[in-house]
């Protein structure tokens, strides 16, 4: 099964729907998004890992959806998600051109938060 890594606060941040008044609730719906619609078309099925950080922390995770807490930086968690796939396929969501670097590095690849469906 493909992994499927979300930088929710990079796909959060792509809408200009006031998700900067509560980081959590916007992380949230994401999540919830996520697990209703899953991911991309394009590879499925996946195992969905959603990265938060600073105040969206404190997401839990739910059926088909697993929250990691970035102790710091968000991009650096999911780098090293990437590279421990353990050889199986990874696509990271993000549209942060420096992270899409890191990520390709891995082995990993990358595709933009408009790729998701439900949005």
């Amino acid at each position: 099964m493909q992994l499927l890594i979300v930088d929710g606060a990079n796909v959060v941040g792509s809408v200009p729907d006031g998700w900067w008044k509560d980081r959590r609730g916007a992380a949230e719906r994401l999540r919830d998004r996520l697990a209703a619609h899953g991911g991309p078309a394009e590879g499925g099925p996946y195992e969905i890992v959603l990265v938060v950080e600073g105040r969206a922390r404190g997401v839990a995770s739910v059926p088909g959806v697993r929250v990691e807490e970035a102790p710091g930086s968000g991009d650096d968690l999911i780098v090293e998600l990437a590279r421990n796939a353990a050889g199986r396929p990874c696509l990271v969501v993000t549209a942060d051109r420096e992270l899409r670097r890191r990520v390709v590095e891995t082995g990993g690849r990358c595709v933009g938060p408009r790729s998701l469906p439900g949005g």
